[in-house]
């Protein structure tokens, strides 16, 4: 498996999801840089940038990577919209001052019209809210679908680790659960509240799983902060700092290597 470089830590986290995963497909699927640029239509280097988040992933290098692994695209194509819509937001020029329209030698006025500034706030909320309505919709689309869909090495069927473990209760945001229950069951370690292996956790994953991993990273002495199947910041630390002690690529996502070390 590929050693990686840690991503660039000003990926959006919709980019660094979208990378993470198609880390994942290439690495199952065992191709080198050499043979992705063979069999799909971008070179090995624009493939090393691709894969290292040094530049956008274009469309069509999802697809045709997914194609290439047998995987249904759709949720790399998600994830693609997500991470290009947060893109055009951060890029998007401020607005140009008046200063410029005003003839030399006037200065700007400190009142305005009633029927001026009307016309300027319906103008800025007509543009404005659907942009930011728009985006909130497509993000809050994809982290449901992809907390409810995790990656797992069956072709891209989801598994819901809790069910596959006790088959109780759903998974509920905004709760903290307890660690006390964590012991080795055929020579692995478990929390009992997942059995994931291969799952790809990363910021903004949430449910059962990331509880699973929070727990199992405080067994192993890294501390995620308050366990709540929210994969934030300190949980990121957390894994990065378990990471560094094993050996592994220190990006914060806990991948198949990272699963293999938490239930050793």
């Amino acid at each position: 498996m590929t050693r990686w470089k840690e991503l660039p830590a000003g990926l959006d986290d919709a980019e660094r999801q979208l990378v993470a995963q198609l880390r994942r497909l290439k690495d199952r699927a065992g191709l080198s840089l050499a043979a992705l640029a063979a069999r799909t239509s971008y070179s090995s280097s624009s493939w090393e940038r691709y894969l290292n988040g040094k530049k956008p992933v274009p469309r069509g290098a999802a697809e045709e990577l997914a194609e290439l692994c047998g995987t249904p695209a759709e949720r790399l194509l998600v994830l693609h919209e997500v991470a290009g819509t947060a893109r055009a937001r951060r890029t998007e020029p401020a607005p140009a001052s008046d200063a410029a329209d005003r003839p030399p030698g006037r200065t700007r006025r400190a009142r305005w019209t009633r029927r001026a500034w009307w016309t300027r706030r319906s103008w800025w909320t007509a543009r404005t809210v659907p942009a930011a309505a728009g985006a909130a919709v497509l993000v809050a689309f994809a982290a449901g679908f992809l907390a409810g869909a995790s990656w797992h090495g069956d072709g891209g069927r989801a598994g819901t680790g809790r069910s596959a473990a006790l088959g109780t209760s759903a998974y509920h945001s905004g709760r903290s659960y307890d660690c006390g229950r964590i012991r080795r069951a055929n020579g692995v370690l478990t929390a009992g509240y997942a059995t994931s292996r291969d799952v790809l956790l990363d910021r903004g994953s949430t449910g059962w799983d990331v509880v699973e991993a929070q727990c199992l990273l405080l067994r192993h002495g890294s501390s995620p902060g308050r366990v709540d199947g929210v994969y934030g910041e300190r949980t990121g630390q957390a894994a990065r700092a378990f990471q560094k002690r094993h050996g592994l690529v220190p990006d914060g996502i806990v991948g198949p290597d990272t699963w293999r070390e938490l239930r050793t």
